[in-house]
């Protein structure tokens, strides 16, 4: 009980501000408030709904808080003013809920709360979990009360709305983040969210249950918790660029209407078409405000980049002979003035082809823009140094990162939006490094956690509505806590993952094969790469996968359990439980020891992928040094045989992250400043985030590619923990061919910032500058010094 209450008291206070003014009884007592929903309707089924409830007020309250939850979404307002969205993305069983305090928009007098609450219903995201329509306000004590969701609240169900599905055999990939919209605007209740609004013909809503906080009650459809992280950002972010247009008629384009300066009217029973570039790849809520133009309609399509007519990209800023293909969106005007469209869900795009299709009536486009979103990270980290390209790496892979972030991190946010456990532990590690905001990596661990099967693997992308175990990724989530204990001091969460922890740990030492003291086959997919050797098998519908992953006797995947396993240890071993730390050590060690001997190829100075010695790859050889399988003496010519024997199935962007570890790991961390080449060639074809892989490539925005805005703090300038919860620091720089460096980690307890250059051909001299209470060592060419809090000179020969 006092862990769980320990737990419960950790929870409150990592929550954003607002969550913590939550009060106890809603924090862990059944709610007043019932989940509502509108009259006579298939509540799992695509529709959007308005909800609104009228009250009076003797007085404007100095607080006035209430929380809130959907299913699938909603936005809110008050008196017409925008207050917030969710739910953040969870699961039935965790199902989030915010809290506002909207003292600020009351009046003394009559208010007016509103919510649009939508299903997308079988079109629904991937990402989307969901039980069915409804939607639930709890006031936080008993003046809030009188907002409680009940039947006096009032529902429309808004007919403007059709899904335009996204057809994946179409674009020919894999695609799940929902359908398009289609909306008529002769249809939509214009005004609906403000006090001056008539209701009168709305009915009132129906109730289903009251609310229940998660560990309470029994049989409810969904159980509440709080949310953990803050509200998404909403910024005005206007389009850069007119690329090219054509019309039916006579029309002169310029671009002060994408300005604010201006309008574009496109003429009467005309069809003109227009390609706007962001100039650069962009998460966003496209909105554009139009007046006449009655029985109108206009498409949208986005895209990350054009196409042409053999389907390639080419250099993502050129236009000639290349077309659209993507998302869509239409909007149906009804001749009013100023009429909106913004879709529910964002857009992720560089590209936006607008055609509008006119009929007897001119259509003004007043404004057209978009509103960006995503995580609210700020950048409080940078990097410097005497190579100004590598600015430009920092600046798009931010920008990858940034657009792979939202309420929950994103593989790729133009396709899946889905959060996968190997993605994530690059993500989050980019997270602390640049913005230090921990709270997204910590609701994606509980994400996996809460994941979990009864086979004792957690699912390999989580929230997701579509089961996907990926066993690898398990141990992924392993390595992920890991790096969490070691950057931040939170010891309540930290020990409420290891239950799970010990049953991954579990289901792979089940299929060890005892004769070889390796991995035997294994179930699922045991996806590590999308390394051109390991190509998609059309009868398992699996690709990525090595030799002996399924079948057995996979060196890579035993590496990898073996790596884990050392992490594990360490974690257990600070929490007091020795003997466990002992016994994964130990078979580590023996799993570490058979493989490599069973695998190690004397002629090619190499591991095999399997004990036949018929593949080789980066990987395994990679993993063999990070799982200590390697003789120390050894580590060096591995590793040069991994950076120069071509005839290995290499690394893709994905799994160069761990290439960077075991450089750090063997000691050749100064060799990672030149293995940058595929960073510059993603920027030398116009590309403005970091491709899933090279060319040909689906995503061109991919976070795992971004691993360089980590790499450049902690490999770099060399800037690592170097005790559980950072409460220690090894700055251990890796300049490689640079001459100086500079660079800035946020830390719990402040900022770590270095500044160095290079003195001779083998010393190197800077400032370090510390947090107070931090102490730690630095190191250079096998010599180390203490550091201590403040600013102090380094000088190393």
């Amino acid at each position: 009980m006092k862990v769980l209450q320990a737990l419960f008291i950790s929870l409150i206070l990592s929550l954003p501000l607002s969550a913590q003014q939550a009060s106890q009884k809603v924090l862990t007592q059944r709610w007043q408030a019932d989940w509502i929903a509108p009259q006579n309707v298939n509540l799992k089924d695509f529709g959007v709904f308005h909800f609104r409830k009228s009250f009076d007020l003797a007085q404007k309250p100095a607080q006035f808080i209430i929380n809130v939850s959907g299913d699938n979404r909603y936005r809110l307002f008050v008196n017409g003013h925008f207050i917030g969205t969710g739910p953040a993305r969870s699961d039935l069983m965790h199902w989030n809920f915010e809290t506002f305090d909207i003292a600020q928009y009351l009046n003394q007098g009559k208010n007016t709360i509103a919510a649009v609450v939508w299903n997308f219903g079988e079109y629904m995201p991937a990402a989307q979990m969901s039980n069915k329509t409804g939607f639930i306000m709890q006031g936080n004590t008993e003046l809030e009360s009188l907002v409680n969701t009940n039947q006096t609240w009032k529902v429309f169900q808004n007919q403007a709305y059709k899904p335009l599905p996204v057809d994946g055999r179409k674009l020919r990939t894999y695609i799940v983040v929902g359908a398009g919209e289609e909306v008529e605007a002769s249809k939509f209740p214009t005004d609906w969210e403000k006090p001056a609004f008539d209701d009168s013909q709305w009915t009132n809503a129906r109730t289903l249950e009251h609310g229940y906080i998660s560990g309470t009650g029994t049989g409810a459809e969904w159980y509440l918790v709080p949310r953990t992280i803050p509200q998404m950002e909403e910024i005005h972010q206007n389009i850069n660029s007119i690329r090219r247009h054509e019309s039916s008629k006579t029309l002169t384009i310029n671009d002060n209407w994408l300005k604010g300066k201006g309008t574009l009217t496109i003429p009467a029973n005309s069809k003109t078409t227009i390609l706007l570039d962001q100039t650069f790849e962009t998460v966003a809520y496209p909105e554009i405000i139009v007046s006449g133009g009655k029985d109108a309609k206009i498409s949208f399509i986005y895209a990350e980049a054009l196409i042409d007519d053999k389907w390639v990209k080419g250099n993502r800023n050129e236009i000639e002979g290349k077309h659209i293909i993507g998302i869509q969106d239409i909007f149906r005007p009804d001749g009013q003035a100023k009429r909106g469209f913004r879709p529910l869900w964002f857009r992720t795009y560089r590209y936006i082809e607008i055609t509008i299709e006119t009929k007897e009536e001119a259509l003004t486009i007043n404004d057209f823009y978009g509103i960006k979103t995503g995580y609210p990270f700020e950048e409080k980290g940078n990097f410097s140094s005497n190579d100004p390209s590598l600015q430009n790496i920092w600046k798009v892979g931010w920008q990858t990162a940034r657009l792979c972030a939202g309420e929950s991190y994103f593989d790729c946010p133009y396709y899946e939006q889905l959060q996968y456990t190997g993605d994530t532990r690059i993500q989050a590690l980019i997270s602390l490094y640049v913005s230090g905001d921990d709270r997204l990596m910590r609701k994606a661990l509980t994400d996996y956690d809460n994941s979990m099967t009864s086979e004792g693997l957690t699912q390999s992308r989580y929230p997701c509505n579509t089961p996907q175990i990926i066993p690898t990724f398990s141990l992924f989530w392993v390595s992920m806590t890991y790096d969490y204990w070691m950057h931040r001091k939170d010891d309540t969460f930290v020990k409420s993952l290891l239950p799970n922890i010990e049953k991954v740990l579990g289901w792979y030492e089940r299929k060890i094969d005892p004769q070889k003291n390796m991995l035997g086959a294994m179930r699922w997919w045991s996806f590590v790469d999308w390394a051109k050797p390991w190509k998609w098998n059309p009868i398992s519908d699996i690709g990525g996968v090595p030799d002996g992953a399924t079948d057995g006797n996979s060196s890579i995947i035993t590496f990898q359990y073996a790596y884990t396993l050392r992490q594990a240890a360490a974690i257990f071993e600070t929490y007091g439980d020795k003997d466990k730390a002992i016994y994964y050590r130990t078979l580590a060690d023996l799993l570490s020891k058979s493989t490599y001997e069973q695998c190690w190829d004397e002629s090619k100075n190499e591991v095999a992928d399997t004990p036949d010695k018929k593949a080789f790859s980066q990987h395994v050889n990679i993993f063999a040094i990070l799982a200590n399988a390697v003789p120390r003496a050894n580590e060096k010519a591995i590793m040069d045989k991994i950076l120069s024997d071509q005839s290995l199935t290499q690394a893709t962007f994905y799994f160069r992250f761990y290439l960077t570890q075991a450089l750090k790991k063997s000691g050749n961390a100064s060799l990672y400043y030149s293995t940058l080449s595929p960073w510059r060639d993603m920027l030398n074809i116009g590309l403005s985030t970091f491709a899933e892989q090279a060319d040909p490539t689906r995503s061109d925005c991919h976070a795992w590619s971004a691993s360089p805005n980590y790499d450049f703090l902690s490999t770099i300038c060399g800037i690592m923990p170097d005790a559980p919860g950072f409460e220690e620091v090894r700055i251990q720089p890796a300049l490689g061919d640079l001459e100086n460096v500079s660079g800035k980690v946020p830390h719990p307890s402040g900022e770590i910032t270095v500044k160095l250059k290079r003195k001779g051909k083998t010393g190197i001299v800077g400032e370090v500058n510390l947090p107070p209470n931090l102490s730690g060592r630095f190191v250079w060419n096998g010599k180390s010094i203490a550091l201590k809090g403040g600013l102090q000179n380094v000088d190393v020969e």
